[in-house]
């Protein structure tokens, strides 16, 4: 499956973005879906997920309460809703599947979209 992340710009700080992660080549309804965020000079860090079977999502304590992630298989599409956003989220955000069963698994993604950049800046 081929990942496409799009949806980022530059915002001001408290202002909302939605990202979306779009696929090809397969049915991203399979997939547990996740969106990473690195942001210069850091590691890249896992902040949210959805899974397959339940739709049960999982959230960094970073953005917890800020941001909603969801998914609509119809348009085989994943998507990141920010919310309050601040300066410390500007980054470059991914989105990826995998093969596993449980989304939490931030280390054992297996297909990468490109990323898309969030510059939160007044």
């Amino acid at each position: 499956v081929q990942l496409q992340a799009s949806g980022g710009g530059l915002v001001q700080p408290g202002g909302s973005l939605r990202l979306s992660c779009a696929a090809s080549g397969g049915t991203l309804d399979y997939y547990p879906i996740g969106w990473f965020r690195q942001a210069p000079g850091k590691e890249r860090e896992g902040i949210s997920c959805i899974n397959s079977s339940d739709g049960s999502t999982n959230y960094a304590d970073s953005v917890k309460g800020r941001f909603t992630i969801s998914r609509d298989n119809a348009k085989n599409t994943v998507y990141l809703q920010m919310n309050s956003l601040k300066p410390e989220d500007t980054a470059v955000y991914y989105c990826a599947a995998t093969e596993l069963w449980n989304c939490q698994a931030y280390g054992s993604y297996d297909y990468w979209g490109q990323g898309t950049l969030v510059t939160v800046s007044s």
